[in-house]
C-alpha cells in the first residue's frame, strides 16, 4: 500500500500538520501507520478522499463530532441526514447574518424615513393567557412555544378571538434579563384553564404605538425610536410593555411578514391627539 510522510500528506490534502494531530490524536483521522519507537505517522494515498472530505466540512464549521459520525456510518440514509441537518443550521445561521447586516446598515445609513408613532386608548380586555418567569435568553423560544400552545387551545375548543394576539413583558426582563413574560389571545368566551393556559383579564391603558415589520431580530430599533418619542413628548408608566401581533407566528412561519405593534403605557401630558 502506498504511504505518505505526515510532511506530504499535509501538502496533499492542505491541512497543515498541527491539524492532522489533533485529528489523529480525537480519533478522527487516523494514520494508517504510527512508528512505535520514533512515533513517525504515515498516511495511505486512500486516505487523501477522507482528509479532504473533513476539510470540506470544517470549511462549513461542521463540528468534529458530528463529522466523525458522517465517516462512521455506512448507512448513507443516516449519513445525508446528519449533512442535511448542519446544512439547515447554516442557514438558518446566514438568515440571522443577514439579518443583523441590514440591522447594522440601517444604524449607520439611517433611511431619512421615521416610523409613525399614535396614542391609543386600549379598554380592558378578557383573554387566554400563558404566564411565565423567562431568561431573556430562552425567550424567542418560549415565545414561540407559548403562541404555539395557546393557538392550539383555541383550534381544539373552536374559540374565537376578539382582536390580535399579544405579549406583555416586565421591566425586569429587559432591565435584569429575567421577568415576568405573558403571551395573550383576546376573547369573550370562558376559558377552563389547561395546562399553562388560563383566562386572565388585560388591564386598560393609555399607550404610545409604533409598527415593526418584520423579523424581531432587530425589533429593538422600534424600540428605540418609540423609547425617544415617550421620552420627548410623554410622560411614561411603569408598567409591562405590550406587543401586539397583528401578524405573527401564528399566521406564517415568515417572519419577514410579520407586523408586531409596540405599545408603550404612558401618562398622557398635552391636549393634541399626539400624532407623531
Amino acid at each position: 500500500m502506498a504511504s505518505l510522510s505526515i510532511g506530504d500528506f499535509s501538502r496533499a490534502t492542505q491541512l497543515s500538520i498541527k491539524t492532522l494531530r489533533k485529528y489523529h490524536e480525537s480519533g478522527l483521522l487516523e494514520p494508517a501507520w504510527v512508528d512505535p519507537n520514533s512515533g513517525y505517522r504515515r498516511y495511505s494515498v486512500e486516505q487523501i478522499s477522507t482528509a479532504q472530505l473533513i476539510r470540506r466540512f470544517r470549511s462549513l464549521e461542521m463540528p468534529l463530532v458530528e463529522i466523525r459520525s458522517v465517516l462512521s456510518t455506512s448507512d448513507l440514509k443516516a449519513r445525508n441526514e446528519l449533512i442535511s441537518t448542519h446544512l439547515l443550521r447554516l442557514e438558518s445561521n446566514l438568515a440571522k447574518t443577514h439579518s443583523a447586516v441590514t440591522s447594522l446598515r440601517n444604524l449607520i445609513r439611517p433611511s431619512g424615513e421615521t416610523n409613525k408613532i399614535e396614542h391609543r386608548n386600549i379598554p380592558a380586555t378578557a383573554a387566554a393567557c400563558i404566564v411565565d418567569e423567562v431568561d431573556v435568553r430562552d425567550a424567542l423560544a418560549w415565545f414561540r412555544g407559548a403562541i404555539g400552545e395557546l393557538n392550539a387551545t383555541f383550534k381544539a375548543r373552536r374559540l374565537g378571538l376578539t382582536g390580535s394576539t399579544g405579549g406583555m413583558f416586565s421591566n425586569a426582563l429587559f432591565s435584569e434579563g429575567r421577568g415576568q413574560a405573558t403571551i395573550f389571545f383576546p376573547t369573550e368566551a370562558k376559558i377552563v384553564p389547561t395546562g399553562r393556559v388560563k383566562p386572565t383579564m388585560i388591564q386598560a391603558a393609555a399607550v404610545a404605538v409604533i409598527r415593526h415589520a418584520g423579523s424581531h431580530d432587530n425589533v429593538d430599533l422600534a424600540y428605540g425610536a418609540l423609547a425617544k418619542y415617550v421620552a420627548e413628548h410623554t410622560l411614561a408608566v411603569i408598567e409591562p410593555i405590550r406587543e401586539y401581533y397583528v401578524v405573527g407566528p401564528q399566521h406564517t412561519d415568515v417572519e419577514e411578514e410579520w407586523l408586531t405593534e409596540i405599545a408603550w403605557p404612558i401618562f398622557e401630558v398635552r391636549s393634541d391627539d399626539g400624532a407623531a
